[in-house]
């Protein structure tokens, strides 16, 4: 009688631990075939910095191998070990892990499949910090106090004061921030951690006022635990969807509970980089006094959604109302009894639509081109539910993990895991997309039905977050008028098709233009379409040209132009993102060798 012996069953964490000890023995060894032989036929590894000092993304054991070659004896990763159990679902083993490089320490996830044994589908590296040059968090932390007798002791604020004055004058910044949002606010909060010489300038006269300026019903789309800054986190009774004034109160509050050196009521006028040097000469006006500052980087924080796209249609300039972009209206107070023309079909148009049609306007929202509109009710609970909300945090995703389960889905396979999703949407809210419908609004679900954040991702437009306003529009309250501005008259818009609309108000909720436009401002344009379109993932879907880029166009990574960057985004970006363009300017400001693998060329202008 022959007995079988039954092999155990692998665990997940066994299956995990496996993988991880083939990769760092690979590794160890520079056998760069047997490491990029445990990557699956089609496969994706992204870096945050760790490997590639860069934001990149790589595919297949191809893509492997070649950014082995060129990183792996500089890099001489060691220490991948699990961080918490891995867990196997549908197929997938699912494992954190950490892990060390030649200058710091890091992050990562990996989902592996069987596929002709144990192989990795994606891989997740992000680097977190640099050896010893850690944040002081923890038992790291500053003692403040500074006990003993002094005679020339200077008190804290004392210090923060003199810092301040000498900029300009006897001391540079090793990076001026150009842009006080909640990008260049959340990038000055990581610097200030890392010990690096930052100054933020904008020109506003508080922290803030971007938000505050802006029409009085706007409030942030997205909800509480998605916006978090870093550090510092909203209370636990902000409310879900933020009110733009309390958003710029915690800005203002943030930038100085976080001790950001911050010049407000600043305007950089010019900026000019000497190759020699390494160094920009940057003028800039504050409160009326010109300042000269030669810092060695630059960082452009002035928003992806900054620098307004105001069509010039003919007429113009005999239109005898007002003419305003979206970032200029200041709400519907003035506009009760009037006609008001809102030219444009996304989240500012119907939230500028919905505020003048609540103090009776007489509100036409004119569509030149199809629109995604999601309920927010369904985003937060099939979209976001997962990763940012109470539900999440009670399972133990907290906002630091659900970023880099974010970050771990690769942007070549992400539509793949959104379509479902908004599948289940289109059938959940079918009876609101029918009337939508019905009243001649034209819908899409993106080139592909991803929805959403692919639409943001790759184009930064086309879409609302429904937090009302789109039933205007389904009930006829707010008119709709479909089709391209041919011009104005003295008294109204005329459509291309001959309609014309009576305005005494025309609202262009028209966008914003690409990033390297301020570029061109502010050092010339030679230099802008050096450094070419900012945002896109080059999907050759609408408003994203190819070719295939894999991460956001020059965004906080490595620019065609030496030491210049860019720094955008909305607040999760500029929490998550922050703290990898952080600690690539604080590996420069310590004199790191950095080379960056595949440094993004530039195939678009604007």
């Amino acid at each position: 009688m022959t007995t079988t012996v039954e092999r155990p069953q692998l665990t997940a964490d066994d299956i995990a631990t496996q993988w991880l000890g083939d990769f760092e023995s690979a590794l160890r060894s520079r056998d760069i075939k047997a490491a990029a032989g445990l990557f699956a036929t089609a496969s994706y590894w992204r870096d945050l910095v760790s490997f590639t000092w860069n934001l990149k993304t790589v595919e297949n054991p191809e893509g492997v191998t070649d950014l082995l070659t060129a990183n792996l004896d500089r890099v001489s990763p060691t220490e991948f070990e699990l961080s918490e159990p891995a867990a196997t679902a549908d197929g997938v083993t699912e494992a954190w892990f950490t892990f060390a490089t030649s200058v710091g320490r890091g992050k990562g996830l990996v989902r592996l499949i069987d596929e002709d044994g144990t192989k990795a589908w994606t891989v997740l590296t992000a680097l977190q910090e640099l050896v010893g040059h850690e944040e002081p968090r923890g038992d790291r932390r500053v003692k403040g106090a500074e006990h003993g007798v002094d005679p020339d002791r200077k008190s804290w604020s004392e210090k923060l004061a003199e810092e301040d004055a000498a900029w300009g004058k006897s001391a540079d910044p090793y990076i001026l921030v150009v842009g006080g949002g909640q990008g260049g606010i959340a990038l000055g909060a990581r610097l200030r951690q890392l010990g690096v010489p930052a100054l933020v300038i904008d020109r506003w006269e508080r922290p803030g006022d971007q938000w505050r300026s802006r029409y009085k019903s706007l409030c942030l789309h997205d909800p509480v635990w998605y916006d978090h800054l870093p550090y510092l986190k909203f209370p636990d009774n902000w409310p879900v969807f933020a009110p733009k004034d309390k958003i710029a109160d915690w800005l203002e509050f943030y930038t100085k509970v976080m001790e950001i050196p911050y010049w407000s009521s600043t305007t950089a006028n010019s900026a000019k980089y000497d190759e020699k040097s390494q160094q920009w000469t940057v003028e800039v006006e504050r409160n009326g006094e010109k300042v000269t500052l030669h810092p060695t980087q630059l960082v452009m924080a002035t928003g992806m959604s900054g620098k307004p796209n105001v069509p010039s249609f003919p007429g113009a300039d005999i239109f005898k109302g007002e003419q305003q972009h979206s970032s200029e209206h200041r709400g519907p107070d003035a506009y009760t009894g009037k006609k008001v023309v809102v030219v444009g079909s996304n989240n500012s148009a119907f939230d500028i639509c919905g505020a003048l049609y609540e103090h009776g306007a007489d509100v036409t929202m004119v569509q030149r081109s199809s629109t995604h509109i999601v309920k927010s009710d369904s985003l937060m609970e099939i979209g976001l539910g997962d990763l940012y909300s109470e539900k999440a945090l009670a399972n133990g995703v907290t906002t630091e993990k659900a970023d880099l389960i974010f970050a771990s889905l690769p942007y070549r396979i992400m539509h793949e895991f959104q379509i479902p999703l908004y599948d289940q949407m289109k059938e959940r809210d079918k009876d609101f997309y029918q009337r939508m419908e019905a009243a001649g609004f034209d819908l899409d679900f993106g080139d592909d039905e991803s929805g959403l954040f692919l639409k943001y991702l790759r184009r930064g437009s086309g879409y609302y977050i429904d937090v009302g306003s789109a039933e205007l529009v389904a009930d006829g309250k707010v008119k709709l008028a479909k089709g391209d501005v041919d011009h104005l008259t003295e008294g109204s818009v005329a459509l291309a098709d001959g309609t014309e609309l009576p305005a005494d108000l025309v609202v262009y909720a028209t966008g914003y233009g690409s990033m390297n436009g301020w570029v061109a401002d502010l050092v010339d344009q030679e230099t802008a379409d050096k450094v070419g379109k900012c945002w896109g993932l080059g999907s050759d879907t609408t408003k994203d040209p190819g070719p295939w880029e894999g991460e956001e166009r020059n965004m906080w990574k490595p620019t065609q132009q030496e030491n210049l960057w860019f720094m955008g985004g909305n607040l999760h970006q500029s929490r998550h993102y922050s703290l990898y363009l952080g600690l690539q300017l604080k590996a420069r400001y310590e004199g790191i060798d950095t080379p960056v693998y595949g440094l993004q060329e530039s195939h678009h202008l604007s």
